[in-house]
């Protein structure tokens, strides 16, 4: 038997170890080589095949005064549809605004067993400078780009814990290995200097200065149904956004469906949704309690305002916008030439997400609008081609929770015909 760990071992002793393993069919095996991509094999380890995902794009979105095409990646059905749809309800004159305070990441230096907190903070705080240098020193190229290390904060934590943060403008990258490069150096740095246990080094994905708010104001009337005004439309919308602010089961799903338009941005933009998922969650849970991150409100004039802040680190340079070739083409479409850009753009499409999730949940309810665009997936799951797809959602339309068996049925009958024809 082969002793060579699995890792080192060619593509084709793996691939062939785990057909023999799981007992895939020569067809299985046709699927995994047909989606093989050798320029994909020096991206992770253990390389096996290229799963892919459906790519669209989000259309009716005016964000900051200009009309934008977002690149959405989801296997959902309904996410770029409510995205859209989104969009048109927050369209007008002003459309979504979108505010980017900072952009900066930052990295911890953790110290263990701190006998003297106090004495080591203050110690840090005085030779502030000289830590800010070394951080610049382990990354010289990202101060020629305008960015670099910033500030630092001390925070002393129970029992014997300190946090050394070092906050660092990563211009236009997700800036993780960055950071990570200026954190261990500072670390070095420090064991130099002092006697002290230095747990970790290592950045932190709760980016709380890098922090975006996508905002707009919409006349109520723009959300009226066929069968109810928009005024009242307007109100339940903001109950909706009130009741996420008080009950965390409701504020998952509210934010959930939130990041249903930024994650699927976040990876056509080769992001690392991962992180940003992360970090918008812990968010959501900064006053102690989990709660929405969007609210939506009334004002005087009768004008519904809506207003979404999270934390986004995102790049629009180096990792894997890089080596996968599709995230240049998507900064093309959609227009993005900056990081700030990219997360304005983030931020009002999960806005638009919201709005439009919202104003069905409180009028015909989530399913109807979903239950549409799942009916062309429930066919192509029991095995409809291409040609076939929409005739067997057609023979589904009426039914309110159509079923595996319906839609086999449906493309028993649908074949039936078209051996007829």
């Amino acid at each position: 038997m082969d002793q060579t760990p699995f890792y080192r071992q060619s593509y084709g002793a793996r691939r062939d170890q785990l057909a023999q393993a799981s007992h895939l069919t020569a067809d299985q095996l046709a699927t995994l080589a047909a989606n093989r991509q050798t320029t994909d094999e020096d991206l992770i380890e253990n390389y096996l095949t290229t799963y892919g995902l459906p790519e669209g794009v989000a259309v009716n979105l005016q964000v900051d005064g200009q009309a934008v095409a977002v690149p959405m990646v989801t296997e959902e059905p309904s996410v770029i549809a409510a995205a859209s749809n989104g969009g048109r309800l927050l369209s007008g004159q002003s459309g979504i605004t979108t505010v980017v305070a900072n952009h900066e990441l930052m990295g911890q230096i953790v110290f263990q067993h701190v006998a003297d907190q106090p004495a080591l903070r203050q110690w840090l705080q005085d030779h502030e400078a000289t830590l800010l240098a070394v951080a610049d020193a382990a990354h010289p190229s990202i101060k020629r780009r305008g960015g670099g290390a910033r500030s630092i904060r001390v925070r002393l934590l129970r029992p014997d814990w300190v946090s050394l943060d070092l906050f660092v403008d990563v211009s236009e990258a997700m800036g993780a290995n960055l950071v990570n490069t200026m954190a261990e150096a500072v670390a070095t740095y420090i064991r130099s200097q002092l006697d002290v246990d230095i747990l970790m080094s290592i950045l932190s994905n709760f980016a709380t200065r890098s922090l975006v708010t996508a905002s707009c104001v919409v006349p109520v009337d723009q959300m009226k149904t066929k069968t109810i005004s928009g005024q009242t439309v307007a109100q339940r919308i903001c109950a909706a956004s009130d009741y996420a602010q008080i009950d965390p089961y409701r504020a998952v799903t509210h934010n959930k469906g939130i990041m249903n338009g930024i994650d699927a941005v976040v990876l056509a933009m080769g992001n690392d949704w991962r992180a940003v998922e992360s970090g918008v969650h812990a968010y959501a849970s900064r006053r102690g309690r989990y709660q929405g991150v969007s609210r939506w409100w009334l004002d005087d004039d009768q004008k519904l305002h809506g207003e979404l802040t999270i934390p986004l680190t995102l790049g629009v340079v180096g990792g894997a916008t890089r080596v996968l070739p599709l995230v240049s083409v998507n900064q093309l479409i959609a227009k993005v030439t900056s990081v700030r850009q990219l997360m304005g753009i983030t931020a009002a499409v999960g806005l638009a997400q919201n709005v439009a999730a919202l104003r069905a949940l409180v009028t015909d309810g989530i399913q109807k609008g979903h239950m549409h665009l799942q009916l062309k997936s429930l066919a192509l799951s029991v095995g409809a081609q291409e040609a076939e797809v929409a005739a067997v959602a057609e023979r589904l339309a009426d039914q309110t929770q159509p079923t595996i068996e319906q839609a086999q049925t449906a493309l028993t009958v649908v074949r039936a015909e078209n051996l007829k024809k």
